[in-house]
């Protein structure tokens, strides 16, 4: 099969959908493998590795896509690359299609085999392709949120740590998940007073556990995400539903309840965002105030770490992504349940129901 690997130019969007060790597994496997010329830069690989890797590079994304049966991107296809879709590609990348109707109905026009990273998901549930890109922007999301309470971006001065003689800052943090659990254990460390929320009382125990009580566990509903929200210096939503768009769990009227300079990361914002306030931004201008509250809702946080965030998620898709190359996209979706799970659209339609029943597209048509 023929690989493609095309430059990311979603805004600030530094990371590759696979490193040259990924090309060299791929190679050895007898595939072709096209990388756009400078696909790697902004996570410091660069084309001569590439091409060492056995890789041959491709001067412009026309090339690169035209060319290819699979294509592997980090994000999803920007409107600008829509004109490369075409009947019988196969897409695997970051589709979060639930908060992208427009992407939707293009895939399904141009009748693109669509598979999604964030709905791969295991017999367990656990979804194993979103696991570390969760585990990264869980672990940027204290760092953003401290940034934000900083006074010059409007936030209200607190230090999380607190110092000798005055309180530490309030973290609220709603979900549990791989996000959620990796934002609490960084809040934790630095020493601020952390409440987590889930719906699952085993996630509870597990953290409360781990951190040796050194957090608050609560059960999430909406009287007590009410009464801890007003109490909180940062909130970070961190709900994930495969597939599905993220409930709406933080009002409006929640929101206007906040300290003044309070902050909000939404680490949720691929799925639709846990705000009701919360829309999209970008590492180029992430924040805004809204009802005296400073949102940071960036879409692709990892991206802010790219060397991290590149190798991390080659080391989770590149079995995925061999198993795709070697026996085909249907082939390779009988043999494996959990990639079963992440193809999203094929032959004009959707067919993983979460992502239907989210884009209204009922009734849902299995494949």
């Amino acid at each position: 099969m023929i690989v493609g690997i095309p430059r990311e130019i979603k805004t600030d969007e530094n990371r590759v959908a696979l490193t040259p060790a990924g090309v060299g597994a791929l190679r050895r496997r007898g595939h072709t493998v096209l990388v756009q010329r400078g696909a790697g830069a902004g996570s410091g690989l660069l084309d001569r590795d590439y091409r060492a890797a056995g890789a041959r590079i491709m001067p412009t994304a026309a090339a690169t896509w035209s060319k290819a049966d699979l294509v592997l991107k980090v994000k999803e296809p920007q409107p600008s690359e829509f004109r490369f879709l075409r009947p019988g590609l196969i897409l695997f990348t970051y589709l979060h299609l639930a908060a992208e109707p427009q992407l939707a109905r293009e895939l399904m026009r141009r009748r693109v085999c669509a598979l999604g990273y964030e709905t791969v998901q295991l017999e367990d549930g656990s979804l194993p392709l979103l696991a570390p890109m969760s585990e990264v922007a869980g672990r940027l999301a204290v760092q953003a949120g401290a940034w934000c309470l900083q006074a010059q971006n409007g936030g209200r001065g607190v230090l999380l740590s607190g110092a000798s003689g005055v309180r530490p800052g309030r973290v609220l943090i709603l979900g549990a998940g791989i996000a959620g659990a990796n934002a609490c254990q960084i809040a934790v460390g630095v020493g601020a007073e952390v409440t987590i929320m889930d719906v699952s009382a085993v996630r509870m125990r597990y953290l409360h556990d781990i951190l040796g009580g050194h957090v608050n566990t609560l059960m999430s509903n909406h009287a007590a995400i009410e009464e801890e929200i007003g109490q909180a210096d940062l909130v970070i939503g961190a709900v994930l539903l495969a597939g599905a768009r993220t409930p709406r769990l933080v009002t409006r009227r929640m929101v206007a309840r906040m300290k003044p300079g309070a902050a909000i990361v939404d680490l949720s914002i691929d799925q639709g965002g846990v705000c009701e306030t919360s829309r999209p931004t970008t590492h180029e201008d992430p924040i805004y105030v809204e009802g005296r509250v400073v949102h940071y809702c960036v879409t692709n946080m990892p991206a802010a770490v790219p060397h991290t965030s590149t190798y991390a998620l080659t080391n989770a898709t590149l079995s995925y992504a061999l198993e795709i190359a070697d026996h085909g996209v249907e082939q390779a979706c009988r043999n494996n349940s959990a990639l079963r799970l992440g193809l999203n659209i094929h032959d004009g339609r959707v067919v993983h129901p979460a992502v239907a029943q989210a884009l209204g597209e009922q009734p849902y048509q299995p494949w």
